[in-house]
C-alpha cells in the first residue's frame, strides 16, 4: 500500500478523534470536575469525622460506665491507650491524654440531649478546643453551632473565643427586634458585635475617621474577617445623590447570607444619638437608589470608639430602619467581664436555636 493511500481523508480523521473541545470549554470542564473532587473529598472527611466522633464518644460512655466501680481511673486510660495503639497500630488517636479527652467528651454533653447531634458535625480537634477553653453549656453550644455554621478552621476558633464573640453577639446592641423581619432577624443580630478589635490595623492614638478608614480599606482582608467573614467590600465613600446634593457612606459592603447591603459609618469619638438620624436617612437612600431587586433592606452599622449603652438604647428605640451600634479598638487590651451583663439563659437558647 502507498504512502497516498494510507493517508486518512481529513473527514474521517475528524469522524475518530470526535469535535475539537476549544479552550475554554476545557476549562469549564476542568473546573466542573475540579469542584465535583473537592465536594466528595469534603463528604467524604464529613462521613470519617462523624464516625470518629461517634467512635471517640462511645469509648468515653464505656469507660464512664465501668469506672463507676473503678478506683483507678488514670490507671484504665494508661492501659487502655497502650492496648489499643498495640492492638491498632496503625490508628492514631490513642494517646492516655486523648483517652482522658474521650471521657471528658461524654461527661460533658452526656446529658445535653440538644447538642449531641452536633458534636458529631464538627471537627474533634474543635470538639477539643471548644471543651477546653468554654465551660459554660451555652458557650460551648453557640461555638460549636457557629463552627458548623461558618466552617471556622480551629485557629478561627480560637481567636473568637479569645476576642469574646460569643459575650459581643449576645451583647450586640441593635434594633433588629421590631426593624428586621422574623426569619433574617438571628442571621441579622450575628452579623453585628458589641466590640471589634481591630489591632491589625497598626495606627496611633489619637486617628481621624479618614485615617481609619484607609487603614481599613488598604487591609481590606483583615477588616472584613474580624467583621465576621461573610461581607463583601463594595466602595468607600460610596456615593450616593439626592434631590441634587451628594452624600457619602464611609463604608459600604455586602452581606452574602442576609443578602443585603451594609452600610458602616466610623466615628472616631463617642456614640452620639444623632448618628441614628443620619445612619436611617443613608439607608433609605441606599434601598432606593442602589438596592436590586432580589436584595433584602439594608443595615447601618454605625462603629465609634466609646458609647453609652443607656443612650444608644434610646436612640434606637423608635428608629425604623435596621442599625447596629458598637465600640471598636485598635490594640489589644485584657477581655472585659462581659458574664453578668448577657442575657439570660432563655433568651440565649432562643437565638441559639434559630443558627440551626
Amino acid at each position: 500500500m502507498t504512502q497516498r493511500m494510507r493517508k486518512q481523508p481529513v473527514s474521517a480523521k475528524r469522524a475518530v478523534e470526535g469535535p475539537k473541545t476549544t479552550a475554554s470549554e476545557y476549562g469549564r470542564l476542568l473546573a466542573e470536575i475540579r469542584e465535583r473532587v473537592r465536594s466528595a473529598q469534603y463528604e467524604a472527611l464529613r462521613v470519617v469525622n462523624k464516625e470518629l466522633v461517634a467512635l471517640y464518644w462511645d469509648i468515653g460512655r464505656m469507660i464512664v460506665e465501668r469506672q463507676k466501680d473503678a478506683v483507678h481511673g488514670a490507671a484504665i486510660a494508661e492501659r487502655l491507650a497502650e492496648d489499643l495503639r498495640g492492638e491498632f497500630p496503625g490508628m492514631g488517636g490513642f494517646s492516655r491524654r486523648n483517652i482522658f479527652y474521650m471521657r471528658e467528651f461524654y461527661t460533658v454533653y452526656r446529658g445535653n440531649r440538644k447538642v449531641q447531634p452536633l458534636v458529631a458535625q464538627i471537627a474533634w480537634t474543635h470538639n477539643l478546643v471548644i471543651i477546653q477553653r468554654c465551660k459554660d453549656p451555652l458557650e460551648r453550644e453557640f461555638y460549636i453551632r457557629m463552627t458548623r455554621k461558618f466552617g471556622w478552621s480551629k485557629n478561627a476558633l480560637i481567636h473568637h473565643i479569645e476576642n469574646q464573640s460569643y459575650e459581643k453577639t449576645l451583647l450586640g446592641q441593635t434594633n433588629f427586634d421590631q426593624a428586621v423581619t422574623p426569619e433574617r432577624r438571628a442571621q441579622a443580630k450575628l452579623a453585628v458585635k458589641d466590640d471589634y478589635t481591630f489591632d491589625f490595623l497598626e495606627l496611633g492614638e489619637p486617628h481621624a475617621e479618614r485615617e481609619l478608614e484607609r487603614a481599613m480599606v488598604s487591609r481590606i482582608e483583615g477588616f472584613l474577617q474580624v467583621m465576621g467573614g461573610l461581607f463583601a467590600f463594595v466602595g468607600r465613600q460610596y456615593r450616593l445623590e439626592v434631590d441634587g446634593r451628594e452624600y457619602s457612606v464611609d463604608l459600604l459592603l455586602f452581606h452574602r447570607r442576609l443578602r443585603c447591603l451594609v452600610a458602616v459609618e466610623l466615628k472616631v469619638g463617642e456614640f452620639e444619638p444623632e448618628h441614628v438620624g443620619k445612619m436611617q436617612f443613608y439607608l433609605a437612600a441606599l434601598d432606593d437608589r442602589a438596592r436590586e431587586e432580589d436584595e433584602n433592606p439594608s443595615i447601618g452599622i454605625i462603629l465609634c470608639k466609646e458609647k453609652r449603652r443607656t443612650i444608644v438604647e434610646y436612640a434606637l428605640r423608635d428608629a425604623r430602619r435596621p442599625i447596629g451600634v458598637a465600640t471598636y479598638r485598635i490594640i489589644r487590651r485584657l477581655p472585659r467581664e462581659l458574664k453578668g451583663q448577657l442575657p439570660s439563659p432563655e433568651q440565649i437558647g432562643n437565638l441559639l436555636e434559630d443558627l440551626a
